[in-house]
């Protein structure tokens, strides 16, 4: 199955963009699209597709040299039995980006992401799902189980960017154009009452909206235009408003709460400055209880929190490690660095480096540990990191993945460092959209053999 890589146009050859093509459907990729191939052989990925289905693809990207072509499906000639009417006015072709499936039954959508997350096992790994300790599965966070045509409410932070008029939207996908919404399904209640869309936002290039889970804290984050000046903020509910300068793109408080307080596995942690918290309410608990079940930590033992963020994984473990463990996290956002080392002030034993994973690890001088968490951005841990890690001789390691081909790549990493996948757990905490979170456990291959 080709990768969902971007494609670079030439410059001189003729453009494709909205040439028609009926197309029958193939398999789904990453990405959140579907693979066809148009008579004359050339790859299409289609979005608002299903499998199986016959559709008339319209090209939105791509020229005569191009090896593939990005397309919609904007005429369904025979639909598949898993498709539904979107339930979101402004979905569709041409219309808003943020979700991919919303034409989906959410059973199928989970399957979905588990074939996606097959296909890039194998095609990345060489793994089977049996040899990655995997059950198939995409499982569901609580409360999102929702009947066909319904959409579960969890986003709890959304960034709108705001149109000429100074209107609230979301952007069309691969593109700068705003789509004006006057509600986002899939926007958590607490996001939903502070009402963004039914103001008016002017000289704001974007406003997010944040609504913490672990408390009644509310957020928005205000990016003005060049030279403009900040607006009155009055919403339906009491908020905190922070802005981020366009000379440093440092984010400053303007009044209320420079932070949102969270909570997961039974600590409270603060997020300041529109810093990193899992999206869906339920990931953070969903995450942590996969992490400690399957590093199964105990009294005593040292451990790495790698791309720690605010500190939840090492708060966790050193909760379960007890006073003689230690614990280091590594963070290179100065400001999470300073909201993990307050959040875990109580436990002495964790110590919060700041710095780049693969610059700071070998300067620690630490030679050996018994645990490590990794949760890398999509990008990734890469090779050098892998091999350092695997270097340390954990006894097991927790990577959690936010993207299944990198995943899949460094789990291969892994194995020629002597690790094997003992288990992986599939979430679905991003309904609607392709994304899906993953948990691995690995641990040192001589074990398993």
């Amino acid at each position: 199955m080709p990768h969902d890589t971007s494609d670079t146009p030439s410059v001189s050859a003729p453009s494709l963009v909205g040439e028609e093509y009926e197309v029958e459907v193939g398999p789904v990729a990453h990405g959140g699209h579907c693979i066809a191939r148009t008579d004359a052989g050339r790859v299409l990925f289609v979005r608002h597709s299903l499998p199986g289905e016959k559709v008339i693809a319209k090209i939105t990207e791509g020229d005569e040299t191009s090896r593939f072509l990005r397309a919609d499906a904007v005429r369904i000639l025979a639909p598949a039995k898993d498709r539904v009417e979107a339930p979101c006015p402004f979905s569709g072709p041409g219309r808003c980006g943020g979700c991919d499936w919303q034409h989906v039954k959410p059973g199928a959508q989970r399957r979905f992401k588990g074939e996606v997350i097959a296909e890039q096992l194998q095609r990345l790994a060489g793994l089977t799902p049996e040899e990655a300790g995997w059950d198939g599965t995409v499982m569901p966070a609580e409360g999102d189980k929702v009947p066909a045509g319904q959409v579960p409410a969890w986003r709890t932070r959304v960034q709108y960017a705001i149109d000429a008029d100074g209107r609230a939207g979301l952007r069309r996908h691969r593109s700068h154009e705003i789509e004006r919404i006057d509600h986002c399904m899939i926007a958590a209640p607490g996001v939903d009452e502070l009402g963004v869309e039914k103001r008016e936002w002017p000289g704001m290039a974007s406003v997010e909206a944040i609504a913490a889970t672990g408390s009644h804290d509310r957020q928005v984050v205000l990016t003005p235009r060049p030279g403009a000046r900040l607006p009155l903020v009055e919403l339906d509910r009491p908020v905190s408003v922070l802005r981020v300068d366009e000379h440093d793109a440092g984010v400053h408080r303007v009044h209320g709460r420079a932070f949102v307080r969270e909570r997961a596995d039974g600590r409270t942690y603060r997020v300041g400055n529109g810093g990193f918290w899992q999206v869906h309410p339920q990931a953070a608990d969903t995450l942590v209880k996969a992490v400690m079940q399957g590093l199964m930590p105990r009294k005593g033992e040292t451990a790495l929190d790698l791309y720690c963020g605010v500190g939840l994984f090492a708060g966790a473990i050193a909760e379960r490690v007890g006073e003689q463990g230690a614990v280091l996290g590594v963070e290179s956002s100065k400001r999470a660095v300073e909201d993990a080392r307050h959040n875990l002030d109580d436990l002495p034993r964790v110590r919060i480096e700041h710095g780049r994973v693969d610059r700071i690890l070998p300067r620690t001088g630490i030679t050996e540990t018994d645990l490590i968490v990794l949760d890398p951005p999509r990008a990734g841990a890469g090779k050098q990191t892998v091999r350092h890690l695997a270097s340390l001789a954990p006894r097991r390691i927790a990577y959690v993945a936010c993207d299944p081909a990198a995943l899949a790549r460094d789990l291969a990493y892994f194995r020629e460092e002597g690790y094997r996948t003992r288990t992986l757990r599939a979430f679905d905490l991003f309904p609607m959209t392709h994304h899906v979170e993953c948990v691995a456990i690995l641990e040192p291959a001589a074990k398993g053999s």
